[in-house]
């Protein structure tokens, strides 16, 4: 009994030492990834980005766009975000809203807002979809179509849209969002600078939840009342301030929102269009561009600009955030496994030793090493000792990871974007990154397995979500 007692003891603490050494090597990451963020948010500062911007509209050097909006059971916000893309800053664009089977009125919205007739167009099968029942083109905008088709997920629909899209850069972009008027101009900036080197583009993507919106346009950006929205905000700013700018420093990102990206078309088309088999598609098309440029010895990139804004709606209630969070990790997962042989692979250079390990051991396995962290913690009030010492360790740990990392985030924003006017919302925002570790972050943990669960079950299912629409804000 007592070798027994003794061979558990040291199996705790190994443990113990292993959780120490990865959240240590988490840290380091992330400090990283903080210092290329400071170092580009601060050049860009210098820059006069009005004359820029303005250039593009002037000279007419941008490339024209084709913006696809799956929607399904959207009619709640659909409205608010088309009008806001009829009002964007841009030469040239066309607007495909692509009705994915909706058993709400989506598409009734759609037909009578915007005075909806179908046409006769010549629809390209260069990706089999769904059945498609038709196709729609606004009399009153010229450039507006909607595509009519059988359910077929996110994925299915935005395929749907490219075969019926006319230009050469698309973008996707969440039937839920509504987008700044110049935020076009300057994801579409990098692409047009580099001269066909950029073949992807994302922006960030901010709550909306709390702003005042009317007729499609942001009127006031305010912050939610709801700890839970408040939460997600720091979140958001987190992955994108910090996480997405130090990948794409190095031509890291494997990740370009779904809710907002550009791509060249000509290159999505060679990839085979959205994989329809995942949940996690979005990051699925930029894994696959990255294999594709290493495999043909091209010298492309993948960037995130950190200024373009879409705004979005957040879940509100537990239920529908536990299935999003649940949902984006199944789809982290059977993106990797997609993809798997890139992982120390030499052929893919940089992304097969830095990104996939990244996103394999910090953001996939990271929810098992962290639950591991809760259950030594606890484990280490019973055994006393040194173990309670070693416990207390490890719980600071995971405030720095945490809470403070999410400070530094909200630190990035005020210093850098200033989207917040008012400082009581800065303050909150604060006080709740304090907090983050002690009941948000556990939370998302326990969601974050039951994705990885859900992929060991091999469930495909996406998941209803319940929209309010973002006109007036919401709470």
């Amino acid at each position: 009994m007592e070798l027994f007692i003794q061979a558990w003891l040291r199996f705790v603490e190994a443990f113990g030492w292993f959780i120490f050494v990865y959240m240590v090597f988490m840290i380091c990451f992330y400090s990283l990834m903080l210092l290329f963020s400071f170092r580009q948010l601060r050049k860009e500062m210098h820059l006069n980005k009005y004359e820029m911007y303005e250039a593009l509209m002037t000279e007419g050097a941008t490339k024209p766009i084709s913006i696809l909006v799956p929607a399904y059971n959207e009619e709640a916000g659909i409205y608010d975000s088309v009008r806001s893309l009829l009002n964007i800053h841009y030469p040239e664009f066309e607007i495909i809203v692509i009705n994915d089977g909706s058993k709400d009125n989506t598409m009734a919205v759609m037909i009578e807002k915007f005075n909806m007739k179908a046409v006769r167009k010549a629809v390209q099968t260069n990706i089999q979809t769904q059945p498609v029942h038709g196709v729609y083109r606004s009399v009153i905008f010229e450039n507006l179509y909607v595509i009519d088709k059988e359910n077929g997920g996110k994925a299915d629909a935005l395929n749907a849209g490219l075969n019926l899209s006319n230009y050469p850069y698309f973008c996707s972009l969440d039937g839920d969002s509504i987008l700044e008027q110049d935020a076009f101009l300057k994801v579409m900036k990098p692409i047009v600078d580099s001269n066909g080197e950029v073949i992807a583009s994302g922006g960030s993507i901010r709550i909306a939840n709390g702003c005042k919106i009317e007729g499609g346009q942001m009127l006031e950006i305010g912050l939610s009342k709801n700890p839970l929205v408040v939460l997600q905000v720091i979140e958001y700013l987190r992955a994108f301030l910090m996480g997405r700018i130090g990948l794409s420093y190095r031509n890291w990102l494997l990740i370009v929102s779904g809710a907002f990206g550009v791509f060249s078309k000509s290159w999505v088309l060679e990839a085979g269009g959205y994989k329809r088999d995942t949940v996690g598609e979005d990051m699925e098309l930029v894994v696959h561009l990255h294999r594709l440029i290493k495999e043909k010895k091209a010298t492309k990139k993948i960037v995130y600009i950190p200024e373009p804004v879409c705004w979005t709606e957040a879940p509100e209630d537990m239920t529908y955030l536990r299935r999003q969070r649940s949902r984006w990790h199944r789809g982290l997962f059977e993106s990797l496994l997609a993809h798997r042989k890139l992982l120390f692979n030499p052929k893919y250079g940089s992304i097969g030793f830095v990104s996939l390990p990244y996103f394999w051991f910090i953001e996939a396995i990271g929810p098992l090493v962290e639950l591991g962290g809760y259950l030594f913690f606890f484990l280490s009030l019973f055994l006393g000792g040194v173990y309670i010492e070693f416990g207390i360790v490890l719980l600071l740990l995971s405030v720095l990871y945490g809470s403070v990392f999410s400070m530094f985030a909200v630190v990035l924003e005020e210093w850098s974007m200033r989207r917040y006017p008012k400082v009581s919302d800065v303050i909150r925002l604060f006080f709740y990154s304090l907090t983050e570790t002690f009941w948000y972050r556990p939370l998302t943990v326990f969601w974050r397995l039951e994705g990885f669960i859900q992929f060991l079950r091999r469930k495909h299912t996406w998941g209803e979500m319940k929209r309010k629409g973002l006109s007036g804000g919401s709470s």
